[in-house]
């Protein structure tokens, strides 16, 4: 089933090339499945360089990262404890010329924790999660 629709003068120009609408379609489906694995790289790069779209994330408190140490994780980039969120960009083809890229959701973790959930979060917000930390805890840390 054709996706685009041509006036009588595409469809004219098309006769005369010689080139069929089925052919005009995969061309274009071609094309956006290109774009489609471009964006992927690109927010995965965005994340590795901890700067998505060229905006550069804030760095990471020293109480996240103490709280990450004490979990047996290193490192020091936002987003990324073990790779399970920027791992699960992918593109989906939803149909002819028309592509999904981003977390599916049914995305899960190593752990087998729902990803959606985790990206849902950063692409639209989320309320504040307010944790008192006492003295206590700083000194455990």
């Amino acid at each position: 089933m054709s996706q685009i629709i041509f006036d009588d003068g595409w469809t004219r120009a098309l006769r005369i090339l010689g080139i069929s609408r089925a052919r005009i379609d995969k061309a274009i489906d071609k094309t956006v499945a290109q774009e489609a694995r471009f964006f992927q790289r690109k927010i995965k790069e965005g994340l590795r360089r901890q700067a998505p779209g060229g905006q550069r994330f804030k760095p990471l408190s020293p109480l996240t990262l103490a709280v990450r140490r004490f979990q047996g994780f290193g490192g020091s980039k936002a987003l990324i404890v073990r790779g399970d969120l920027r791992n699960s960009i992918k593109v989906r083809k939803e149909r002819p010329g028309r592509y999904f890229v981003g977390v599916l959701k049914s995305a899960r973790g190593r752990q087998g924790q729902k990803l959606v959930n985790v990206a849902a979060v950063h692409e639209f917000g989320h309320g504040p999660i307010v944790i008192q930390v006492t003295a206590a805890m700083r000194g455990f840390l």
